[in-house]
């Protein structure tokens, strides 16, 4: 095949829902709830997609949740190579279907969360970053995007479609009723763009709210350093879960949390905050230096 030259062309791609009907009926495909799957089917957000990525023929890609096969398309004709990690097994034939004129493809059905990513890469891409895509299913968003964060898997952007408001809440800052867990764990490990907001009637089928492209590029240095990551992220946790509480209070009631409440008021006062101050109100640095005096106060009880 000659570079550059389209394997299947744009108009007989999945993106053209004439396609996309024409596949679910061949096949009888019914949708699966517990999936939440939702078929995109216009082809300038598929562009947009592709483009937000930085995608390009040096690129391995890690594609999560392909569906029918719509943005993998897109994918194959741009990038070097595409791992699609797909748990529903009724659309594995589908994919061998759709997806057949590409050899720079491989399926693997498995729940994402299941899967060591860090091999995955090591074996496919000589552990060297790859870029991940994916037209995620909402109730999952967070845990597939902070499972990705924690492993420290070799990722040099996160391209995903989500609920518009997850997107939001993603670059909020303190004080904001968005601002939460998911605000300072993307700020800690990467810069959030939102590419492009997409309707519900980009879907098949609609879902009932509206979506948004985000881009998060990790960072190849820490915005703040903290002896203890772990442990940041659990009083980050801790602070949000009672949001209502003063910041004390809530760390003081954390199951997460085994700290004496002596150890997290001398602490938090060692912040100099006040003692009335709540979680929602500090920023990722006062978190962070929250984390390392509380490390410090934890050495001088042993």
């Amino acid at each position: 095949m000659a570079e550059n030259q389209e394997r299947i062309p744009v108009e007989e791609r999945l993106g053209n829902p004439r396609k996309t009907i024409e596949v679910l009926n061949k096949y009888h495909f019914v949708f699966q709830k517990k999936y939440g799957q939702n078929f995109l089917i216009d082809p300038h957000v598929l562009d947009k997609i592709v483009q937000a990525a930085g995608i390009t023929k040096e690129d391995m890609v890690l594609e999560i949740g392909p569906g029918i096969g719509t943005l993998t398309q897109y994918l194959c004709e741009n990038a070097r190579e595409v791992a699609a990690i797909e748990i529903d097994k009724t659309l594995i034939p589908i994919l061998e279907d759709t997806l057949a004129p590409y050899d720079n493809v491989t399926v693997i059905n498995e729940d994402i969360l299941k899967v060591d990513i860090n091999k995955l890469v090591e074996e496919k891409n000589g552990g060297r970053s790859v870029k991940v895509v994916a037209n995620l299913p909402y109730y999952i968003t967070t845990p597939i995007i902070m499972g990705l964060f924690e492993a420290h898997v070799p990722v040099e952007n996160i391209t995903v479609m989500v609920q518009k408001e997850v997107a939001e809440r993603m670059q909020a800052g303190p004080g904001s009723k968005d601002y939460g867990a998911l605000s300072l764990a993307v700020q800690f490990y990467a810069d959030a763009y939102i590419a492009a907001n997409v309707p519900p009637n980009c879907f098949m089928p609609r879902p009932n709210v509206g979506s948004a492209v985000i881009r998060l590029t990790l960072h190849k240095d820490r915005p703040v350093s903290v002896q203890e990551e772990e442990l940041m992220f659990r009083l980050i946790r801790a602070s949000f879960n009672q949001r209502r509480k003063t910041l004390v209070n809530g760390l003081n009631n954390s199951p997460e949390i085994s700290l004496s409440k002596e150890i997290i008021m001398r602490s938090v006062e060692r912040l100099g905050l006040g003692g009335n101050v709540r979680g929602e109100a500090l920023t990722l640095v006062q978190f962070a230096n929250l984390a390392d005096i509380i490390a410090e106060e934890r050495q001088k009880e042993k």
